[in-house]
């Protein structure tokens, strides 16, 4: 790029004062290469604002050059280019397709049929799903319910005490509680304080809690010894003896 009266008059003060480029840089701590673009009045690499007028101020004030003399031939130097540089021409927006909002329009009646027959196909799923749950419980109903042991000809009474046992467990503190029942888990979770869950199992239930007295079991409705120590975690295996008066 070819300079102008401010680029040549700066490189020719710092020349006369024998002061080179590279000294120029590390006294001002101003880029070589934005030195070079103020003395080849390069302003495409140069910052604008406050950052140009400091670069201006700095050298000036190095060199033992007016600072304002010099900071007015600057702004005059960029002013010149700024109006040197022609203006863009208006780039007018092409108006859309006459076809692109009957598209649109199509495109919103295939959505709103596809939702409409979503909607209605999942509809029909859901009470087929229900009806099918509805028939599988009374299906569940009508069978007769599994014991929770084996029991002697002559315990009938029993037996059928000890049907459907029920663990039921009540939480006086928040605490983290698993249960087991014949060895499958049906529980893993942390209970808040006033919480009460019932559980149901054929042979066995193995209970573990991380605070043995925040927990109270009932089998039954038979109130059950505590898990362990006070403050302790503790495990407890229960079968059919426990059901035993």
């Amino acid at each position: 790029m070819a300079r102008g009266n401010f680029g040549e008059r700066l490189k020719r003060e710092r020349e006369m004062r024998e002061v080179s480029l590279d000294e120029l840089t590390k006294a001002t701590r101003i880029s070589a290469r934005f030195v070079e673009a103020l003395e080849n009045e390069d302003w495409a690499k140069l910052p604008g604002g406050v950052f140009g007028h400091g670069f201006v101020r700095t050298i000036a004030r190095y060199l033992g050059l007016n600072e304002e003399a010099l900071l007015g031939e600057y702004d005059m130097a960029r002013a010149e280019h700024s109006h040197a540089a022609l203006p863009k021409p208006e780039e007018r927006i092409p108006s859309p397709p006459k076809w692109l909002p009957v598209l649109g329009v199509f495109i919103a009646l295939l959505l709103l049929a596809g939702l409409f027959y979503a909607t209605r196909y999942g509809w029909r799923r859901y009470a087929a799903y229900r009806a099918t749950k509805k028939s599988a419980a009374a299906s569940l109903d009508m069978q007769p319910q599994s014991q929770f042991g084996s029991t002697s000809p002559g315990s009938t009474q029993q037996s059928s005490s000890a049907a459907l046992p029920d663990l039921s467990v009540s939480t006086s503190a928040a605490t983290r509680v698993r249960i087991l029942a014949d060895d499958k888990p049906l529980l893993y979770a942390e209970l808040p304080a006033g919480e009460t869950r019932h559980f149901s199992a054929n042979q066995q239930f193995q209970v573990t809690a991380g605070d043995s007295s925040a927990v109270l079991l009932e089998l039954n409705g038979k109130a059950m010894p505590p898990l362990g120590a006070p403050g302790a975690s503790g495990t407890m295996v229960f079968s059919q003896k426990d059901l035993r008066p």
